[in-house]
């Protein structure tokens, strides 16, 4: 009975807490992502504290399993040691999660790079993060891989992303010519990244917009750019 109290108890909280930031987000209160990240872990992780507190309840009525209790106490360095390494990688994800709802280095609609998949957090559990990419699919990240690993934020101060390719050409070309011919095609400013036998790397960026279209802007980006370096002979086919 305890085990379906407490389930009852977590199921009402949890659609209470849905229901403020669904009637938030309908008045556009101006919820930030920072609270609507915070709640949403804060949610997840009351439901899952009540709902182990109703089974732990639930247990403790069990004469068994009190003795059970007592004898796994008796040998408790071997029972926290067989524990501890079955549940690890568990404990190692749920501390990242609360980690990363404190810190927050990435938002529920945050554009993140991880991995080199792009995408749009669409929501952080309690032990994992779901993306979702430009193309709809939904990639599942370890919250124990975003804590300890290396990720890129496009929207972390700002709500635009800028476009940014490059685009090589021969050792052998004009990069003063390759520079000014970029910049006249695209408005923007060109600048050397990288410089080695084989070639010269030039980054080319445009004008911010929004995180979505980054993808489609920076192909249709880099098409415009070697269109305009192929008819001036500076690609290596044509290079002279």
């Amino acid at each position: 009975m305890s085990i379906l109290i407490a389930f009852g108890i977590a199921t009402l909280l949890d659609r209470a807490f849905r229901g403020r930031a669904a009637k938030a987000a309908a008045e556009r209160t101006g919820v930030s992502r920072e609270s609507v990240t915070r709640l949403r872990f804060v949610r997840r992780l009351l439901y899952a504290t009540i709902v182990l507190i109703g089974i732990a309840i639930a247990l403790s009525g069990f004469a068994g399993i009190s003795n059970l209790a007592r004898s796994v106490l008796a040998s408790g360095a071997i029972a926290a040691a067989v524990f501890g390494f079955a549940a690890r990688q568990t404990l190692a994800n749920l501390i990242a999660g609360t980690m990363l709802a404190i810190t927050q280095p990435i938002r529920v609609g945050d554009w993140v790079t991880v991995e080199g998949n792009y995408g749009v957090v669409e929501d952080m559990r309690l032990n994992y993060t779901i993306l979702r990419t430009p193309g709809s699919q939904r990639i599942v990240i370890p919250n124990e891989k975003l804590a300890g690993g290396i990720l890129k934020n496009d929207t972390l101060t700002t709500e635009l992303v800028a476009p940014d390719v490059s685009v090589w050409v021969p050792p052998e070309a004009d990069v003063e010519r390759a520079i000014a011919a970029l910049e006249e095609t695209t408005g923007s400013e060109v600048t050397v990244a990288e410089t080695v036998p084989w070639g010269t790397r030039l980054a080319v960026a445009a004008d911010p917009g929004p995180p979505g279209e980054r993808g489609a802007r920076e192909a249709a980006l880099r098409r415009e750019c070697l269109r305009r370096l192929r008819s001036e002979g500076l690609l290596a086919r044509e290079a002279n």
